[in-house]
């Protein structure tokens, strides 16, 4: 008899819900995504799942926007966590220092334990030209770190995207050090990707890419932000990009996760590409 899994855990990117009409030049379809929503969590709701991780932009834009969308997430079954990515901080001005909470997330950034993993979840958004409130020094940061890059020529120094800030990434090598010392195995998740290069990962995806090779317990990486989708192998780390939701006028995206002792298992639904990813010799 095959093993069971330790356990599994359902995945959504980017729905990015808002009653606007279609984005035709993106084939962006949002306000169909509380159709698709529902669909994925009927899916889910078939499985015994741990959890299930919405990877950021829960919303295109506005702040009423989250009540229709978080009415849908009523109907999932399982423990739900959210990401915020740079969609959900398209709201008026008044409304950016309320989006984690407005979501139930517990703070913008958080890790937790489950059968001998650590989820880390970290605020991508820290550092940016759209979270942090108005006059904050936190926006000129990122418009330095956005013009260094361009000075590079490297894709990624664009708006849309963000950084951690320091704080925030001493916890994250605090998180990773405490895991290695409890025998953990480490899947960090972000809106932003940072690996393959691509004009959609974090501004400051060098300095996390290095840090995560300085610990061969990491052994996924999980984002949205790149509706397309991506995947690759960095320092023993696989990194998945999981596609749009939002994205298609017909079609969705998510996917469950089955965690073994040896392996990931990625089932994808519509879109979204099934992989097996061994744990053993990445």
């Amino acid at each position: 008899m095959p093993s069971a899994p330790l356990f599994r855990f359902g995945v959504i990117a980017d729905p990015q819900y808002a009653d606007l009409e279609p984005n035709l030049t993106l084939n962006r379809y949002p306000a169909k995504s509380l159709d698709k929503l529902r669909a994925a969590i009927g899916e889910f709701n078939r499985h015994d799942l741990a959890f299930v991780v919405t990877l950021g932009d829960i919303i295109d834009r506005e702040w009423k926007s989250f009540d229709a969308i978080l009415a849908v997430y009523e109907a999932l079954r399982h423990r739900k966590h959210f990401l915020l990515g740079n969609h959900d901080f398209a709201v008026a001005s008044e409304h950016l220092g309320g989006v984690s909470a407005r979501v139930g997330m517990p703070s913008p950034y958080y890790d937790f334990r489950l059968s001998g993993y650590r989820f880390i979840a970290l605020d991508g958004n820290e550092i940016s030209v759209f979270a942090p409130p108005e006059g904050d020094p936190r926006r000129q940061e990122a418009k330095e770190m956005m013009r260094a890059l361009e000075t590079t020529g490297a894709l990624n120094g664009q708006r849309w995207n963000g950084a951690i800030g320091d704080t925030q990434y001493d916890w994250l090598a605090a998180k990773l050090r405490e895991a290695k010392a409890a025998g953990e195995k480490v899947i960090v998740m972000n809106h932003y990707p940072i690996f393959p290069e691509n004009g959609h990962n974090a501004l400051d995806s060098d300095r996390m890419l290095s840090l995560l090779a300085e610990h061969d317990h990491v052994v996924a990486y999980l984002n949205g932000h790149n509706h397309a989708g991506n995947f690759g192998v960095s320092g023993g780390t696989y990194f998945v990009n999981f596609k749009g939701m939002v994205d298609t006028e017909d079609t969705s995206a998510y996917a469950i996760v089955a965690v073994y002792n040896d392996r990931l298992e990625v089932t994808g639904f519509g879109r979204e590409d099934s992989r097996v990813l061994a744990l053993t010799g990445v």
